[in-house]
């Protein structure tokens, strides 16, 4: 609490010794990731096809390189076919004066970059598997950027599902492959990913998750795992300066 209300330490303060309570602790035996995994989404192949069952859960980590780890290990967990969509990339019109050689920015290059914003080259996805919009598509059908939905179908242009947060819980939508420009500035040039606009969402990043209304959360930070149940307005404060 005291350190959400902000009268822990002292103006300018580098480092802070905190005493985290022994009930937001989670114990690991030998597997750490696993253990998270079981505490945020127990059961979680008898609950796969109740799409109530990821509404008000997420796992909390502070890097997309964490968040990445922990998807695509929940992902292998999930039963059923995966498809794999590979994205289209190719530099900005833009860019076609600068005065570098042609082939430095090849295709596969542009594939390998992982920016904040949009999604990866290869997007691997199962029906039933819970994820997050990047963009706003159509506000007025609830999707926005940081909407959640759970995958129902997987076709090749486009992806149904069903949304699982905000004001259109429930309502069946359509998810096309949309042309993105990254705003990352450590990037020196622009490029355009053609993918579909979303990433999993069995964890997500800190500042992904306060446009999201959860109620069971599992937070991740240098291999410690706090338990943060029903505790989202008082823990807002620590997660955001733990980041």
């Amino acid at each position: 609490m005291g350190i959400g209300d902000g009268t822990i330490g002292v103006p300018n303060d580098l480092d802070i010794t905190l005493q985290i309570p022994q009930d937001l602790l989670i114990k690991s035996f030998g597997d750490p990731l696993s253990t998270i995994v079981q505490s945020t989404y127990p059961n979680l192949l008898h609950n796969i096809n109740d799409p109530s069952f990821f509404q008000d859960r997420a796992i909390l980590a502070p890097t997309n390189a964490i968040v990445e780890a922990i998807n695509q290990y929940m992902l292998d967990l999930i039963p059923g076919d995966e498809k794999i969509y590979l994205s289209c990339d190719s530099l900005c019109n833009a860019n076609s004066n600068v005065d570098m050689p042609d082939d430095v920015h090849t295709s596969e290059f542009l594939n390998t970059i992982v920016a904040s914003g949009i999604p990866n080259h290869k997007l691997r996805l199962k029906v039933g598997v819970p994820v997050i919009l990047l963009r706003n598509i159509d506000q007025s059908l609830g999707l926005c950027n940081g909407t959640r939905l759970i995958i129902t179908r997987m076709g090749r242009y486009v992806l149904e599902g069903n949304i699982i947060s905000g004001s259109n819980v429930g309502q069946k939508v359509f998810i096309p492959r949309l042309s993105l420009i990254p705003s990352d500035k450590k990037i020196p040039f622009q490029f355009q990913r053609r993918q579909f606009p979303l990433v999993i969402s069995f964890a997500m990043t800190i500042n992904k998750s306060q446009v999201s209304h959860l109620s069971m959360l599992e937070y991740t930070f240098r291999n410690q795992f706090f338990h943060m149940a029903n505790y989202m307005l008082q823990c807002q404060g620590l997660l955001q300066g733990q980041a």
